[in-house]
This record gives structure tokens, sequence and C-alpha cells, in this order.
């Protein structure tokens, strides 16, 4: 690290505010109006959860809200203006994060039919498919199920058992379950509600696999005359079961279907990536069948967009309940004979919640970036190969850091609110259970940043495809004078010799944008360099033992990927401090910034040490600065939280009303007048012996 950057200015933060509507406008983002629009209608009493329904009542009011979100036009945005919709794609992913204000089970129920089914539909089927199909899946008249997923292969799509072979005499595919294992699973709508679904199965034609592609298929018999409330029967053919009580998201009707050589119509192969003609011959735009998969479900990387963006908004909720009621509550009169001390003034209950504000927000930021990106791919603006590329490296490595912060975040403020968070009333437990199946939603997310560190080293083998062998050995004595510097501990010898006698030359280094940037940046590179030298050989392996090499550093790779969103999530709050909207409210967001960035610094100060890139000297002062940190932010916390925007009838948390300062004011007066009055009990302690 250099020790000649220009030093920040040191600013004293009890001397700045936040402009929390100011902040709070910025934060909206560029779709504001219409996000503030569905977070608003998600105050309506036919929209908010009511807690303590049974599973039945929950999944039959949550298919009722449906219909509401259809006649208030929520839901539509993203579609073709030729079938309803507006084109607004970017728009219609910031509305949907906002149904989960009303209930979870609402937003992801609310996902399946729009965002995964008619999606489905829309992007791998042609016009025709959208001018027959999409008019009674977006009207609700056709609830339907999104029949990716199977119980033996859940993440690996590539490898699931269920097959559509083309029969040319009848100009139908047959589909079929060949195996329990091949049985579709988890599939919201497909226990009682889902009429169709998007069947995604092994196209078979001419005794030739093409892989996976997904089909239209009528799943129950809607001519029927049903009681009310009960599922239309299945077709001939069709298998399901309800999944029953799960851990979260109890509103939705998950369910499993199989298929026992179902025929549907050659014309309900959704066919924009790969058709087959009457008499059976495959034919496809891409011609790679391992692009081909990838593009076909590429596609659908807007359920990994909205899921990170949700998560985040997940967070802000636990969040703003916490911090009200940490400033409320009060608890142990260590500082005083008469007056409590409010939890937030403890150190400890400022160091388990700030440090997630900073987090969310620098998740929030980076979701602002993904966001814009998906919706330049989607909208045409910049829809290329690379681009579509970026978008889905980008959204697998933030998903995953969204959900995970998500839970932990939730559970933190759980416990910072005692027993109150354990109470349904206060929301928190509710979340948490939701959320917990966001971290396997649309990937498990250590798959997904599993694809991400592949990517990555995609990325650095294409750096030295085209160099001469005289670059390569320039190179190579680089990396090998770094190392040398790094490991033998002349870095940290001249960083000991630099802060010595002066703690405060350590913290002022480490505060530096251009510092952390550096640490931050170079640990990325670090280990991409490393995984690239101990898995070159695969390359040109065999290959069980290439296999066997990702599999022996497959946690490395994990890692790596993990430590570039966590750079990225830095880069995006960095770059947001320019567009904030004044000078006390961006100095005051810049230390929230380097609270982030310091947390970071800490969870890794293993591998910075072991590393040579920070001294031991320095590396005490990461969390001493990080405890100054957070008590120069207390003061700002409850700004930084309302500035989110979610206030009483959003959170409908009781101890978020503001009830808790009631009754600590009524205690507090009880024990005042008492006092007054004389007739005060003395404390035993107080009698002399």
């Amino acid at each position: 690290m250099s020790t000649t950057t220009a030093r920040r200015p040191e600013i004293d933060l009890s001397s700045v505010h936040v402009d929390v509507a100011a902040l709070g406008e910025r934060l909206l983002g560029r779709w504001g109006e219409w996000r503030l629009h569905v977070r608003t209608l998600m105050t309506d009493p036919r929209l908010v959860r009511t807690e303590g329904q049974t599973m039945a009542e929950h999944r039959a009011r949550i298919l009722e809200q449906l219909k509401i979100l259809v006649e208030e036009n929520a839901v539509q945005r993203a579609f073709p203006k030729a079938v309803g919709g507006q084109d607004e794609h970017g728009a219609s992913i910031a509305g949907f994060e906002e149904l989960l204000v009303a209930d979870p089970s609402l937003q992801i129920k609310s996902g399946v039919q729009w965002g995964l089914f008619a999606s489905a539909v829309m992007h791998l089927g042609t016009e025709e498919h959208h001018e027959r199909l999409l008019p009674p899946v977006l009207s609700l008249e056709i609830p339907g199920a999104f029949a990716m997923t199977e119980i033996g292969h859940g993440s690996d799509v590539a490898s699931i058992g269920t097959t559509a072979t083309y029969d040319p005499e009848t100009e139908e595919f047959v589909l079929h379950t060949p195996f329990r294992a091949a049985w579709k699973d988890y599939l919201g709508n497909a226990a009682l509600h889902g009429v169709a679904a998007v069947v995604f199965a092994q196209l078979i034609t001419q005794g030739v696999n093409h892989g996976v592609h997904a089909f239209y298929v009528p799943l129950r018999d809607t001519s029927v005359e049903v009681p009310e409330g009960e599922p239309f029967p299945f077709l001939p053919g069709i298998q399901g079961e309800d999944d029953g009580l799960k851990g979260g998201l109890n509103g939705i009707d998950n369910g499993r279907l199989a298929f026992d050589h179902v025929r549907i119509p050659r014309t309900n192969l959704l066919n924009r990536y790969g058709d087959v003609a009457p008499d059976g011959t495959y034919s496809s735009p891409i011609k790679s069948p391992g692009r081909r998969f990838f593009t076909m479900l590429g596609t659908l990387v807007q359920g990994r967009v909205s899921l990170d963006g949700s998560a985040g908004n997940a967070a802000k909720m636990g969040l703003a309940i916490a911090v009200r009621y940490g400033n409320e509550r009060r608890q142990f009169t260590g500082a005083s004979d008469t007056t409590e001390t409010v939890l937030l003034d403890y150190r400890r209950h400022q160091r388990r919640l700030i440090p997630l504000i900073a987090e969310t927000y620098a998740a929030h930021f980076a979701h602002e970036t993904l966001l814009e990106k998906f919706d330049e791919v989607f909208s045409g603006k910049n829809d290329t190969d690379e681009s579509r590329q970026d978008l889905e490296t980008l959204a697998a490595a933030l998903k995953p850091l969204s959900t995970w912060h998500a839970l932990r975040t939730l559970q933190e403020c759980r416990e910072a609110c005692g027993g109150a968070g354990f109470m349904a009333e206060n929301r928190i437990v509710g979340l948490r259970q939701d959320l917990d199946v966001y971290a396997t939603f649309e990937g498990d997310n250590t798959v997904l940043l599993q694809l991400v560190a592949k990517r990555l080293l995609s990325d650095r083998a294409a750096e030295f495809r085209d160099i001469d062998a005289g670059s390569i050995l320039k190179y190579v004595a680089e990396k090998a004078g770094d190392a040398a510097i790094h490991r033998t501990g002349f870095k940290r010898a001249a960083q000991a010799v630099a802060d010595v006698g002066d703690a405060r030359r350590s913290v002022n280094q480490l505060r530096e944008t251009s510092v952390q940037r550096e640490l931050l940046t170079g640990r990325v590179q670090t280990m991409v360099a490393e995984l690239a030298d101990a898995l070159k050989s695969a390359a040109k392996a065999p290959r069980e033992v290439a296999a066997e090499k990702f599999n022996d550093h497959q946690h490395e790779l994990i890692e790596t990927a993990r430590a570039y969103a966590e750079l990225v999530q830095w880069e995006a709050f960095t770059a947001a401090l320019a567009t904030m909207p004044d000078q006390g409210t961006r100095e005051v967001m810049t230390r929230v910034r380097d609270l982030f960035g310091l947390t970071l610094l800490e969870r890794n100060l293993a591998w910075y040490l072991i590393n040579g890139r920070i001294s031991a000297g320095r590396a005490r002062t990461v969390s001493s600065y990080i405890d100054r940190l957070v008590a120069r932010l207390r003061p700002h916390a409850q700004d930084l939280v309302d500035a989110w925007g979610y206030g009483p009838e959003h959170l409908r948390a009781t101890i978020a009303t503001g009830i808790e300062a009631e009754r600590q004011e009524e205690a507090a007066e009880y024990y005042r007048a008492l006092r007054a009055s004389g007739g005060a009990p003395v404390p035993e302690k107080h009698l002399k012996g």
C-alpha cells in the first residue's frame, strides 16, 4: 500500500446531518415513481398479510390477491405492448421487489406466474406464442407453473431426466417422466391452482437428443365443474402431488408433477432457439448445444436480478424495525441511578447493527448497477452476447451475497429485539422464514458463485491468448517479484516502519479510498491468479482428471467469486457517493462506505496477513477503527434506515410504531412521580448495616 496517499480530512460527524428526504429520493433510483407506487399499493388492506392463517387460507388469499394485482395493472409492465404490457423491464423488476412489503408469498407466487411462467413464454417463444398464449396468462385466466427443477437434478438443469420425444406421424411431442428422480418438484402453482406449465425436457427427434428445451403443456381439465376452492382434475397421463407445509412461503401451493407419455402439439415447443419441422428435422440459430442451452437459461436471469433486490429490501425492513426499537427500548441503569440506557447506546448493540446497515447500502448500490444492466439488455439498448454474459455473471455474483446477507441480518435483528423480535406481530421471524429459501431459489448460492469463478478464470485466460512468449515471461517475472515482496515481509516491514509510534497513521491509511480499493482489488487479482496457476493443467487433462482438479479447488473457487462480488459492491457504493444530495449526507455516507470496506478487511484479515498484504500493527487497527466508526455513525443510524422509505405502514411491526417509546415514557413518568412523592421504597443496598 502506498504511504503517500493524500489524506482525507477527518470530519466531525456530529456537526453534519443526513438529508433523509433527499437521500430517500436518491435511493428510489431511476424507476422510483413506479417503485413508490407499488410500495404504497402494498399497504392496501386487501393485500397485506394476515398472520396466523392456516396454509389453506393463506393459499386461497394469495390467489385472490394476484387477481387484485392484475386489476391494478401492477404486474404486466415487462411484457410487449401488443399483449397489454409496456415493454418496461427495469420498472417491472423494481415494482416486483416491493411486493415483499405486503407478503413474500404474494411476491413469489406473482414471480411464478409472471416472472417465470409468462416470461418463459415471452422469451423462449415466438410472436405466434405471444399472441396465442400470453393474454390469458397475463390476465390470470390461466395460472401456470414453471416446471424446470427435478427431484434428482436441482441446479444441474442440463442433466434433467424428463424427455420430449417427437413423433412425426402425429406431429406431436411425447412428454415422459422415466423415473422418480425425474419428477418435477417444488413448483409454485403445481399443487392446486396451475392449469398449465412451461415444462423443460430433453428434446429428442430422429434419435438425437438436442438438449433441454421448453414446452407449453396444459395440466388440468378446466371444462369440468368443480366445487369452489377445489382444483381442476389433471388431464390424462399427468400425475401431481402437494409438497405440503414448508419452512416458509406457505401461501404458495408448491407441488410436484410427472408425465406418462403425455402428447402435446409440435407448435407447443417454445421454439425461439430451437425448432422441429413437421418431418422431425431439428434446426437452431445457435449451432453449439452448450451455448444454446446457456442462452435459453440466460433469458430467465430476471429471477436472480429480482431476488437480489428483494433480499436487500428484506434486510432494510428488518434493520428499520430493529433500529427503531433499539432507539426506544431501555435496559439497565449502569450510567444512572434513575434512567435506563437506550439499547442502541450500547457499543455491542451498535456493532451488531450498524455494520449491517453499511452492508445493506452496499448491496443496494450494487443492485442499482445490476438493474440498469438488466434493463439495457432486455430493452435492446445493449443486447449483445458479451453484455448478456456480463449480466448473467453479475447476477450470479450478487444474488448469493444479498440473500445470505438478508438471512444473517434478519437473524441479528431478531436477536437484537429480544423476545419482542420473536413475536410474529413484529414481522422479523416471518421475513426470516420466508427468505430462507431465497438462498437456493434460482440456483443454489454456492453453485452460482462457482459459475462466477469460472467466468473470472475464462476472462483471465483470454488475456493471455494472443500475447507472445516474451510477454508471458515478463508477466511471470513480475508475478514472482510481487510474491517475493509480499511473502518475505518487505511490504509489511515498510508498513510497520511507516506506522511506528502512531496508530493513527495506520487508520488514516485504511480509510483512504485508494487504499481500500488497492486492498480489495489486490485480493481478487491474487486469488484469480493463484486459481489459474493451480488449474492450468486441467485444461488439457482427461475429463475425470480435470473434474477432480476443480473439485479439489472448489472452496477457493467460491471464495474468489465472493471476493469479486464484494469488490463489485464496494465499487458501486464508492461510485454512488458522487450522487449524494448534499455535502453533509455525502460525508456521512462516505463513512458508511468506509465501514463497509473495513468490515470486508476485518472479515478477511487472516488472508491479508498470510499473504503479506498488511502488517500486524496495521491489522490491529482495523477492528478498533471499525468500533470508532460505528460509534461516530450511531447518531445517524435512525436517519440511515429512515432514508430507505419503509414507514410503520410498510413494516407493520408493533415495535416499530413508536409504542415502545410510549411505554418507556409511561414507566419513567411513574418513577419520577414516585420519587417526587417521597414515598419511594429505599433499595436494600442503600441501607447501612
